[in-house]
């Protein structure tokens, strides 16, 4: 059995016919965030995934195999909510409220895709979008706080992962001119432990 164990970086140009004649992985979501995988080809041959932990695969990646071969990624269809609205502020609204809820979601210029749920959908309909359920890939935006796998041929993530440093930055990296408490436990993502402290 054949082993998938590197992703090849996006600015590294393959020529479009080897990428053409490899055969394709066809995966679900849920399944190309896992970085161990046993899984089929699409021609049938049974091989494992083994990735850097955190690695999450997007249509069109090449994966290279233990033998030098190539692979190429598909996101396959999947039942998912196709959410629309009547205006911008409906469909912002929306995004924030499945934000809210830590909700991997798919981002477009007009429409929102998330993973199918009865819940998430009777909401969203409350609030004004209008919600399908459709077959379709699924290909989530990745962490804007560099959760996930930082990935070089998703346009904007460069641009957001340095709007949300700097802001990072600004927040924690400076004295604030107004008094308060601030709780710092697991969560808040600094890697120490819960403790109590003033900002001044």
């Amino acid at each position: 059995m054949r082993t998938l164990n590197k992703l090849l970086a996006p600015h590294l140009k393959i020529a479009p016919v080897l990428v053409k004649r490899a055969p394709s992985l066809t995966l679900a979501f849920d399944e190309r965030r896992k970085s161990r995988l046993a899984a089929t080809l699409d021609n049938g041959e049974e091989v494992a995934l083994l990735l850097p932990r955190g690695t999450v695969l997007r249509d069109g990646d090449v994966l290279v195999a233990d033998d030098g071969g190539l692979v190429r990624v598909v996101a396959a269809h999947e039942t998912v909510l196709y959410v629309r609205a009547p205006n911008a502020l409906t469909l912002t609204r929306a995004a924030y409220h499945l934000g809210n809820r830590h909700t991997p979601v798919e981002v477009g210029a007009d429409y929102l895709k998330l993973e199918y749920d009865p819940v998430l959908a009777d909401m969203l309909a409350r609030i004004g979008a209008t919600v399908e359920q459709v077959s379709l890939p699924f290909q989530p935006e990745a962490g804007a706080y560099g959760g996930g796998h930082k990935h070089g041929h998703d346009e904007t993530f460069a641009e957001d992962y340095a709007i949300a440093q700097q802001v990072f930055g600004e927040h924690h990296g400076h004295e604030h001119p107004h008094d308060h408490d601030h709780v710092h436990d697991e969560s808040c993502g600094h890697g120490h432990p819960p403790h109590r402290h003033a900002h001044r």
